[in-house]
Protein backbone atom coordinates (compact mmCIF):
# COMPACT_ATOMS: atom_id res chain seq x y z
CA UNK A 1 0.00 0.00 0.00
CA UNK A 2 1.34 3.26 -0.34
CA UNK A 3 1.57 6.14 1.87
CA UNK A 4 -1.07 8.01 0.12
CA UNK A 5 -3.23 5.19 0.28
CA UNK A 6 -2.52 5.01 4.04
CA UNK A 7 -2.83 8.69 4.87
CA UNK A 8 -6.56 8.89 2.79
CA UNK A 9 -6.90 5.36 5.21
CA UNK A 10 -6.12 7.44 8.15
CA UNK A 11 -8.32 10.36 6.93
CA UNK A 12 -11.42 8.37 6.42
CA UNK A 13 -10.77 6.85 10.15
CA UNK A 14 -10.48 10.35 11.60
CA UNK A 15 -13.92 11.44 9.62
CA UNK A 16 -15.57 8.22 11.47
CA UNK A 17 -14.66 9.08 14.32
CA UNK A 18 -15.57 12.84 14.58
CA UNK A 19 -19.12 13.33 12.37
CA UNK A 20 -18.93 16.42 11.98
CA UNK A 21 -16.23 16.93 10.09
CA UNK A 22 -17.37 18.06 6.19
CA UNK A 23 -13.95 17.50 5.07
CA UNK A 24 -10.31 16.13 5.62
CA UNK A 25 -7.38 16.41 3.68
CA UNK A 26 -3.58 15.87 4.02
CA UNK A 27 -1.09 18.46 2.14
CA UNK A 28 2.42 19.30 1.44
CA UNK A 29 3.48 22.21 3.03
CA UNK A 30 4.04 24.06 -0.29
CA UNK A 31 0.44 23.09 -0.89
CA UNK A 32 -0.09 20.09 -3.11
CA UNK A 33 -2.73 17.74 -2.39
CA UNK A 34 -1.53 14.13 -0.75
CA UNK A 35 -4.60 12.95 0.50
CA UNK A 36 -7.97 14.14 0.26
CA UNK A 37 -11.72 12.61 1.95
CA UNK A 38 -14.91 15.05 0.84
CA UNK A 39 -13.32 18.39 0.58
CA UNK A 40 -14.47 18.06 -3.21
CA UNK A 41 -13.45 20.39 -6.08
CA UNK A 42 -11.79 22.71 -3.52
CA UNK A 43 -9.05 20.87 -2.73
CA UNK A 44 -6.12 22.16 -4.78
CA UNK A 45 -7.45 25.58 -3.65
CA UNK A 46 -7.73 24.58 0.39
CA UNK A 47 -4.45 23.42 0.19
CA UNK A 48 -2.96 26.44 -1.40
CA UNK A 49 -4.49 28.55 1.10
CA UNK A 50 -3.34 26.27 3.95
CA UNK A 51 0.14 26.52 2.76
CA UNK A 52 -0.15 30.57 3.13
CA UNK A 53 -1.83 30.22 6.31
CA UNK A 54 1.07 27.85 7.67
CA UNK A 55 3.38 30.28 6.22
CA UNK A 56 1.73 32.57 8.51
CA UNK A 57 1.25 30.88 11.28
CA UNK A 58 4.85 30.18 11.73
CA UNK A 59 6.17 33.22 11.15
CA UNK A 60 3.68 34.67 14.30
CA UNK A 61 4.67 31.41 16.34
CA UNK A 62 8.76 32.11 15.93
CA UNK A 63 7.94 36.02 16.12
CA UNK A 64 5.92 35.84 19.42
CA UNK A 65 8.45 33.34 21.06
CA UNK A 66 5.91 30.46 21.04
CA UNK A 67 8.31 27.88 18.97
CA UNK A 68 7.23 25.95 16.12
CA UNK A 69 4.12 26.07 14.52
CA UNK A 70 1.96 22.88 15.80
CA UNK A 71 -1.71 23.95 14.67
CA UNK A 72 -4.30 26.69 13.50
CA UNK A 73 -7.52 27.09 14.57
CA UNK A 74 -9.94 29.33 12.30
CA UNK A 75 -13.60 29.82 13.22
CA UNK A 76 -16.41 31.10 10.69
CA UNK A 77 -19.92 31.60 10.68
CA UNK A 78 -20.70 28.37 9.24
CA UNK A 79 -18.00 26.29 11.29
CA UNK A 80 -13.98 25.79 11.39
CA UNK A 81 -11.04 25.01 9.25
CA UNK A 82 -8.20 23.62 11.52
CA UNK A 83 -4.83 23.06 10.46
CA UNK A 84 -2.22 20.88 12.16
CA UNK A 85 1.62 20.07 11.78
CA UNK A 86 2.03 16.41 10.36
CA UNK A 87 6.00 16.02 11.06
CA UNK A 88 8.09 18.35 9.19
CA UNK A 89 6.63 18.46 5.60
CA UNK A 90 3.20 17.83 5.92
CA UNK A 91 0.02 19.74 7.18
CA UNK A 92 -3.93 18.33 8.08
CA UNK A 93 -6.52 20.40 7.46
CA UNK A 94 -9.95 19.98 8.73
CA UNK A 95 -13.41 21.39 7.81
CA UNK A 96 -15.82 20.75 11.03
CA UNK A 97 -18.91 21.72 11.36
CA UNK A 98 -20.46 24.70 13.96
CA UNK A 99 -21.46 22.38 16.04
CA UNK A 100 -18.24 20.22 16.78
CA UNK A 101 -16.45 20.27 20.72
CA UNK A 102 -13.61 21.78 19.39
CA UNK A 103 -11.58 19.46 22.21
CA UNK A 104 -12.58 16.66 20.87
CA UNK A 105 -11.36 17.65 17.37
CA UNK A 106 -7.97 18.97 18.99
CA UNK A 107 -8.21 15.20 20.41
CA UNK A 108 -8.83 13.43 17.51
CA UNK A 109 -7.04 15.64 15.07
CA UNK A 110 -3.62 15.53 16.95
CA UNK A 111 -3.30 11.94 16.88
CA UNK A 112 -4.26 11.82 13.44
CA UNK A 113 -1.24 14.42 12.32
CA UNK A 114 1.23 11.98 13.97
CA UNK A 115 -0.33 8.82 12.36
CA UNK A 116 0.10 10.84 9.19
CA UNK A 117 3.95 12.56 9.79
CA UNK A 118 4.67 8.68 11.00
CA UNK A 119 3.05 7.29 7.18
CA UNK A 120 4.82 10.08 5.08
CA UNK A 121 8.27 10.15 7.48
CA UNK A 122 8.06 6.27 7.08
CA UNK A 123 7.59 6.75 3.12
CA UNK A 124 10.73 9.13 3.14
CA UNK A 125 12.91 6.65 5.24
CA UNK A 126 13.78 9.79 8.00
CA UNK A 127 12.20 9.20 11.97
CA UNK A 128 9.96 11.45 13.36
CA UNK A 129 11.91 13.88 16.27
CA UNK A 130 8.12 13.97 17.87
Amino acid sequence: MTAEAEVLGELRRLRARLPQLTGALAASADGLVLAQDAVDGEAEGVAALTAAALGVGQRLADTTGQGGFRELLVRGEQGYVATYAAGASVVLTLLAEPRINVGRLHLEARRSSARIAELVDGALGRSNPN
